[in-house]
């Protein structure tokens, strides 16, 4: 029972997670989420490692390297639970056949093949309720799947927009911009419609850059071309 229990939290505790994360569009507020957790320490650790890189090309790609890679880590975290969750529930249940049907390895085993789909047949259910739990536990690996592959042109998106702003920006307030050089540049009567408008977009994207880094937190860690 303790063992079902355990497993049965931790696919609670990774689904509801994974559904805060890359389904719910809104900002969660909530101070205790397995995602925080996972970015506080490795954030520390990543920033320490690369600020004992020589300043310059090197560091600042070890710092973008940081995002794309944490997103990868996060998934493989979700992952990591609910096949282990999965093997609990098997294990508690003692639903696998044979005489090492209640190893806890050949569970977690059975529940890594079940979860991503592989379906070797060496290992099997011999209960229906195991039966059963296999089906879900397929279904759930591949409806995880599509979503995590779903979700990564979604950032991309999202930080394709945030950059393509910004590139236009060199062309009317230099590199680096600074406000001076758009009023420099924009110096004739007839150019002050020319920045209302140009303000106007800013405006835009500002308020989508707030919308989206607040659904998508991780776009934080996706550190800019430009400077």
């Amino acid at each position: 029972m303790f063992a079902t229990l355990a497993g049965v939290l931790l696919l609670l505790l990774a689904l509801g997670d994974a559904f805060e994360a890359m389904v719910l569009p809104r900002r969660v507020t909530r101070r205790w989420r397995l995602t925080r957790l996972f970015y506080r320490p490795a954030w520390v650790l990543w920033r320490n490692a690369a600020l004992r890189l020589p300043a310059g090309r090197n560091r600042q790609n070890a710092f973008s390297i940081f995002g794309p890679l944490s997103v990868l880590g996060l998934f493989g975290c979700w992952i990591f639970l609910l096949i282990h969750g999965f093997a609990l529930i098997y294990w508690g249940q003692h639903t696998l056949a044979g005489d090492t049907g209640g190893e806890f390895r050949q569970c977690l085993y059975h529940s890594g093949e079940t979860f991503f789909t592989l379906g070797y047949g060496d290992v099997t259910p011999a209960t229906y309720s195991g039966k059963y739990l296999a089906v879900v536990e397929a279904g759930t690996g591949f409806g995880f799947m599509a979503i995590v592959i779903g979700y990564l042109p979604v950032l991309f998106q999202a930080f394709s927009r945030r950059e393509q702003n910004i590139a236009l920006l060199d062309a009317r307030a230099g590199s680096p911009p600074t406000a001076g050089e758009v009023l420099r540049r924009s110096r004739r009567p007839e150019s002050c419609r020319e920045i209302e408008r140009f303000l106007v977009e800013w405006e835009a994207w500002s308020a989508e850059l707030l919308e989206s880094h607040l659904s998508f937190p991780v776009l934080g860690y996706y550190r800019s071309q430009h400077d």
